[in-house]
């Protein structure tokens, strides 16, 4: 067995191919949203910097700062610094779909404040899920070459970590997206026809991380098949 091998392997297209159009599908299907929300102006007339502040003083949180970052939807919140980063139509947008997008950012910083346990562990394995997404094909490919199947049996292991981190990662999203609905409506921020509009930008947004779950699945249901299913 050789790299050539596992490049033009047809299998890993029949494992993986349906969850990448899955995943191409999912990020079509949010900028789509993003677009229709960004269509109808918040009535509040709040930015969604605006938005992310009186939210976070709603709940006390003062230690997190907020500051614009040029990404197109790069919009994140970052634990270990404690800033919310928004992209600059986000940022500065009085759109609907800016006041959902950082509201949600701002629902990491609640989860955060108040020791949300599945962002805790996601925070945890940030780090090995990291090497496990750029080494383990590495030790999985190796193993095999060279019929070390300890060595790919590590790498299928490592790449484990990988998909409990996105296993885990998807309730902290969801939470946080159910998080930002109901503060806006409780705090009057939108209506609830308003947060209609809200929902359908957010939960095009939480597709993309269902469709990141099914493929690393997918992936590391091809590792197993190469690593014990393959006999050539």
């Amino acid at each position: 067995m050789d790299v050539l091998a596992f490049i033009i392997d047809p299998m890993y297209f029949i494992f993986v191919g349906p969850a990448m159009l899955l995943a191409l599908w999912a990020q079509s299907r949010v900028k789509s949203a993003y677009r229709y929300g960004s269509k109808y102006q918040a009535r509040s007339g709040l930015s969604g910097a605006q938005t992310a502040q009186k939210i976070l003083d709603y709940h006390g949180i003062t230690n997190v700062t907020i500051e614009p970052v040029k990404s197109f939807l790069g919009d994140h919140y970052d634990p270990r610094k404690k800033v919310l980063r928004l992209s600059p139509d986000v940022y500065q947008g009085r759109s609907l779909a800016s006041l959902g997008i950082a509201a949600h950012e701002v629902g990491h910083a609640i989860q955060d404040a108040t020791s949300y346990g599945p962002l805790t562990l996601r925070n945890g394995l940030v780090p090995m899920a990291s090497v496990g997404s750029s080494l383990s094909f590495i030790l999985v490919i190796i193993g095999m070459i060279m019929a070390m199947q300890p060595l790919a049996i590590a790498g299928l292991a490592l790449f484990g970590v990988v998909v409990l981190f996105q296993l885990i990662n998807l309730p902290v999203e969801f939470n946080a997206s159910s998080r930002a609905r109901e503060i806006l409506l409780a705090n009057n921020m939108v209506t609830t026809e308003e947060d209609v509009v809200v929902g359908k930008v957010l939960n095009a947004a939480a597709m993309t991380y269902v469709a990141a779950t099914i493929t690393a699945v997918m992936t590391m249901l091809y590792y197993a098949y190469i690593v014990f299913g393959r006999r050539d």
